[in-house]
């Protein structure tokens, strides 16, 4: 097994190789989709469909937006958490997808990235959905975790022999402390999936948002102890911001 990290547009990128194929912990943004293309070609030298699986870990810009169209190059399956509805449904959720279309650009540009194309399909159409505990499809010494909170169906993938995992955006790193992510829809079940993650006490922690890690009880507690009791979400955002330009 070997562990290749790109920089993404925004995030941090992990495939994972072995002989028999390879597997893409997140399915990245849109605008990365000629890195993972180029990567197969001059570094792995590897044909693009020895990409086998995809795990898709929730559905924001940097980690569903380039899932349909690697599939479209190279076969491989989508997995994704088994959920009945579509997480971006309905009027709100084509208001919360763009919105989150948007904050991908704006953190793009904040690190220099430019503006690049982002859009993706809204609907996620997996090949497999997954629970708890289940193995990842061709590659079953990952196991798939539920760790919801930042959305309700975040997943973490984590491999019980080499004890290294990877989070998405469970937490982020900034610089020297570690932060919850934004939005947070569900605050409880956050809190739960931290404590349960660091009770795994994983030998490496690999983070969308902060790369690979060795992290230490203290850091989870840091982000538990942080986090939001409320729902912090854009919407919530927005009508506080209101609220304090308009003093009601």
């Amino acid at each position: 097994m070997k562990v290749h990290q790109l920089n993404g547009y925004i995030q941090s990128i992990y495939l994972i190789e072995y002989p028999h194929g390879v597997l893409l912990l997140d399915g990245c943004c849109r605008a990365d989709l000629k890195l993972i293309i180029d990567f197969f070609q001059s570094k792995l030298n590897r044909p693009l469909n020895d990409l086998k699986t995809i795990v898709v870990t929730h559905m924001h810009p940097d980690h569903a937006g380039a899932a349909h169209k690697l599939r479209k190059l190279s076969g491989c399956l989508i997995v994704s958490a088994d959920k009945e509805n579509q997480w971006y449904k309905g009027l709100n959720g084509i208001m919360m997808h763009w919105i989150d279309v948007i904050l991908t650009l704006y953190v793009g540009k904040k690190m220099n990235k430019g503006i690049k194309n982002v859009m993706y399909n809204r609907k996620l159409n997996p090949d497999i959905k997954v629970s708890h505990g289940e193995k990842v499809v061709h590659f079953p010494d990952w196991i798939l975790l539920e760790t919801p909170g930042h959305t309700d169906r975040d997943l973490s993938v984590f491999h019980p022999d080499k004890n290294w995992i990877y989070v998405a955006d469970l937490m982020i790193k900034l610089r020297t402390r570690f932060i919850a992510p934004f939005p947070i829809f569900h605050p409880n079940k956050y809190r739960k999936s931290l404590k349960y993650v660091k009770k795994l006490a994983a030998d490496k922690v690999m983070l969308a948002h902060g790369g690979i890690l060795n992290m230490q009880a203290n850091d989870y507690d840091q982000v538990i102890n942080a986090a939001p009791q409320i729902p912090r979400t854009p919407l919530r955002a927005s009508l506080l911001k209101i609220k304090k330009i308009t003093g009601k």
